[in-house]
């Protein structure tokens, strides 16, 4: 069997308004004066693992709902600026859409638009059924309806990555994703014992691979039964907004494991990613190239 996409990304496309806000959380006041301007962008999480992916030079592919609106628009010529494939199943309730409020810190606060999924929606069979099995991999996103999709996509033979995002280790709804996929990646944000959540993640399901990324604190990687702590990277410039960061390590992270780096060092190539992504503001979708993120990672 041909598998001639390196790496298929399923859901997650949309777009954000961006408004960078003077302090989060955002005191109440009856109006604010939002010098820096209010901007729509293509990027949402399948968005920036697809650009991510793409700048290192691998075959991406991405699958997702589209409206046949303005944000629609945005989310196409994202992908043809940087030529990735796009399979755009049309969704009647329009793109998703997101505004992130935006801190002096880099700190973010998403306020999704619910309204434009519906609970009955499925992934034509057909279409995820032949991309996967032409894939070496899927990266697959949490958005609705992305979970039931997976039991054909394990059928395809490809392996499976996903990113619970802040998940608190409770939620059921992240459940079937973390049992699911071969390499797991969540925050440690809403997390008392990062290490507890991961040995579950790893024993409930399929994982091979969980990382934990803690911001400041770095990432921690469960493979082999044993936990290690990589450190953080110290960003190339100032931070400006950390959206996208988690994005950019599991795209980083996922090019190294691809390429059959260990776990560990596979999360350094993460770091050094998601250092990149805090430098970009947020009114950009960028990601690291391949030969910057090659001369990061070094060996002294």
């Amino acid at each position: 069997m041909s598998r001639d996409i390196d790496v298929l990304v399923l859901g997650g496309a949309g777009v954000d308004t961006i408004v960078y806000v003077p302090a989060l959380p955002l005191p109440y006041a009856d109006s604010y004066m939002i010098d820096s301007g209010i901007r729509t962008r293509a990027g949402q999480t399948g968005d920036f693992v697809a650009v991510g992916l793409s700048a290192l030079g691998l075959r991406t592919h991405h699958v997702d709902f589209l409206g046949d609106d303005p944000e629609g628009d945005l989310v196409r010529a994202l992908h043809d600026e940087h030529g990735i494939g796009l399979t755009a199943v049309p969704q009647p309730a329009g793109t998703k859409r997101a505004v992130n409020l935006v801190g002096p810190d880099g700190r973010r606060l998403s306020l999704y638009d619910t309204s434009r999924s519906h609970p009955d929606d499925r992934f034509p069979e057909a279409t995820v059924r032949a991309l996967a099995e032409a894939s070496r991999h899927v990266h697959v996103t949490i958005t609705q309806p992305c979970a039931h999709s997976l039991p054909l996509l394990r059928e395809s033979g490809a392996t499976l990555s996903t990113d619970l995002h802040d998940w608190d280790g409770e939620n059921p709804y992240h459940e079937p994703f973390a049992q699911a996929a071969d390499v797991v990646f969540l925050s440690a944000v809403a997390l008392a014992d990062p290490e507890r959540t991961m040995r579950r993640i790893a024993d409930r399901g399929r994982a091979e691979v969980v990382v934990a990324t803690a911001g400041a604190k770095g990432a921690y990687v469960l493979a082999d039964d044993e936990v290690t702590r990589v450190p953080a990277v110290t960003p190339p410039a100032p931070v400006v907004d950390s959206n996208g960061a988690g994005d950019a390590f599991a795209a980083a992270f996922l090019y190294a494991w691809l390429n059959r780096e260990t776990p560990r060092r596979s999360a350094l190539y993460g770091a050094v990613a998601g250092a990149h992504a805090c430098t970009v503001p947020s009114t950009e979708t960028d990601a690291i190239g391949r030969n910057e993120l090659m001369e990061r990672t070094a060996t002294p």
